[in-house]
């Protein structure tokens, strides 16, 4: 007899660069970005070899920006073994895009990633998970570009962003695509976010191990983690005239995020989204 194989935790970074995360948007326009030292192609190279030494797999998504000026980063993300998915082209948020322009976002988006990799990308993430209930058409947009699955959403209220009301587990929308929400924690009845990013590098790790082995001893539907490039760089140019809130939420911890991402690929098994979501399509099957 066939022992079924163990869940895996589907690990996701948001390939993107310290000057143009949303925390800097109202400092930083697109049209400057070529002013700032880019630092994306060697954090992510260095990801790359900590993901070799812990045996994970990833699913990277991937602004068309960097992967104009890097392609044969894309190519080696494509030949270790890593998914290659979409983020959109410039970060622009949903929220900021019409229908016609987003979707010619994430269609051209999508078509220069599969030139690259000559394989197909069937994945897309919202830059600051920014699709929501006034913008719910993107979800169409999506299915028409191509799209298999999204992880757009993040069902906590948060400034930036949320939809606290949305499902937190992977469905089917009724326009023919999958949404694989960010995994949440609801204790006390408030929405607790536990996927990554700066919650992770604000909260000590033996805690943030805990939150996660709570959910996956409570939720059928499996766990997502999600970090950025920069995160793992603490010598990265300061952005000077930003406001309190938005220069802790970016610098907090940077020192330690390397560590503790590392701890974590050792405790937990990691692979990329789309092998997750066929594991927990086969597993509800049955």
């Amino acid at each position: 007899m066939q022992l079924p194989s163990r869940p895996l935790q589907a690990l996701t970074i948001d390939i993107e660069d310290y000057f143009q995360v949303a925390a800097f948007e109202n400092k930083i326009q697109p049209a400057d970005w070529g002013k700032y030292p880019i630092r994306v192609d060697r954090n992510t190279y260095r990801i790359l070899d900590i993901f070799e030494r812990n045996q994970a797999k990833a699913t990277f998504f991937i602004l068309g920006w960097v992967a104009e000026k890097f392609p044969e980063l894309i190519r080696e993300i494509h030949q270790r073994g890593h998914e290659v998915a979409s983020h959109g082209f410039s970060h622009i948020k949903a929220t900021a895009q019409t229908p016609e322009d987003f979707l010619q976002d994430v269609s051209s988006t999508k078509a220069l990633l599969e030139d690259i990799i000559g394989a197909e990308v069937t994945g897309y993430r919202a830059p600051s998970f920014s699709i929501c209930a006034e913008n719910e058409w993107a979800f169409a947009c999506l299915k028409e570009a191509g799209y298999v699955y999204s992880s757009s959403t993040y069902p906590i209220k948060h400034d930036h962003y949320g939809t606290p009301y949305w499902p937190a587990e992977p469905y089917l929308r009724k326009e023919g695509l999958w949404e694989f929400p960010m995994p949440i924690l609801t204790m006390n009845g408030r929405q607790i976010p536990i996927a990554g990013g700066g919650y992770f590098r604000l909260l000590p790790y033996w805690l943030s191990k805990a939150l996660i082995q709570r959910y996956l001893q409570n939720n059928t539907s499996p766990y997502m983690f999600y970090f950025h490039p920069w995160e793992i760089d603490h010598e990265q140019p300061r952005i000077d005239g930003a406001s309190f809130k938005s220069r802790f939420r970016h610098y907090v911890n940077l020192k330690r995020m390397e560590h503790k991402v590392s701890r974590l690929l050792q405790d937990f098994e990691w692979s990329t989204v789309q092998q997750v979501f066929e594991q927990y399509q086969s597993s509800h099957k049955a």
